[in-house]
């Protein structure tokens, strides 16, 4: 399936859906087109049973995604000096800001596959997946006050998570682009490999997600969202009603009866 011109392609295969951001000749920088494809792309896979869990990639080599096209920003940015009112920036709360909820807050795990140079908005949704694999020649650069602009696309909540709130503040306060090796040492990316087993690598994490336990993962997601924001005893509370519900499923029966005959699960995602 393909939508809007084909600025993000969207396929399912065995309980995978994979993702790709469609613009490589414009580094894929997002459009308008591409923005809602993206968002309803994400919203079909969240939507969707029959996907155990999400790739989020980009075509090309050079990018995963550099954020927002400016040269559509700057015709924006002039239609709203001609307009009262006009804002170029409602594009965070009508395409950035669902795209991020999609990838947060949907049950099942998203990995990013991410083949190049992550700026911007493009750095925000790799940071809102569940696991990032990237390539060696990938790099990451927040961009946003190199535009005189904040943080948008969950960056000023996911960054300081994964890294503490001075290392965010340096690279948002001096953007500048930093290596795949970096990010790695860093704690933003969980998986390192040469630029050629990207593709292959990034299915590979998202096949076996797409294979494990997923209410499980779903519960995991949640739990690991609920705890960022809330007490000890809170989180503990929290543990205790989705470990019920976790316990219920067919998949933990599966998992131990698996366990005690030395054999390899089959999950059935209930």
């Amino acid at each position: 399936m393909a939508d809007h011109d084909d600025a993000v392609l969207y396929d399912i295969g065995d309980g995978l859906a994979t993702i790709t951001i469609n613009r490589p000749d414009a580094m894929n920088a997002m459009n308008t087109a591409a923005k809602v494809a993206l968002r309803d792309a994400l919203r079909s896979a969240a939507a969707d049973t029959g996907v155990r869990a999400v790739l989020l990639t980009a075509a090309g080599g050079r990018a995963f995604c550099v954020g927002q096209d400016l040269k559509e920003h700057l015709t924006k940015l002039a239609e709203a000096r001609a307009s009262d009112g006009g804002n170029a920036l409602s594009t965070v709360r009508e395409h950035y800001n669902p795209i991020v909820r999609a990838l947060t807050e949907m049950p099942k795990p998203v990995v990013a596959g991410i083949n190049g140079a992550a700026a911007g908005a493009g750095f925000g949704f790799a940071l809102a997946c569940d696991y990032r694999v990237a390539a060696d020649t990938a790099s990451f650069n927040t961009s946003f006050a190199g535009v005189a602009l904040t943080a948008d696309s969950g960056v000023s909540w996911t960054l300081p998570r994964l890294i503490g709130h001075s290392r965010a503040a340096d690279l948002l306060l001096f953007p500048r682009s930093i290596s795949a090796q970096d990010a790695h040492d860093l704690g933003i990316v969980n998986k390192l490999v040469p630029a050629a087993d990207l593709a292959a690598e990034a299915a590979a994490v998202a096949r076996a997600l797409a294979d494990g336990p997923t209410v499980a993962y779903a519960a995991l997601k949640e739990s690991l969202a609920f705890g960022a924001g809330h007490t000890l005893s809170e989180a503990l509370e929290k543990e205790d009603e989705l470990q019920t519900k976790a316990g219920a499923s067919e998949d933990h029966a599966i998992a131990v009866r698996a366990f005690l005959d030395k054999e390899r699960p089959k999950y059935l995602g209930r």
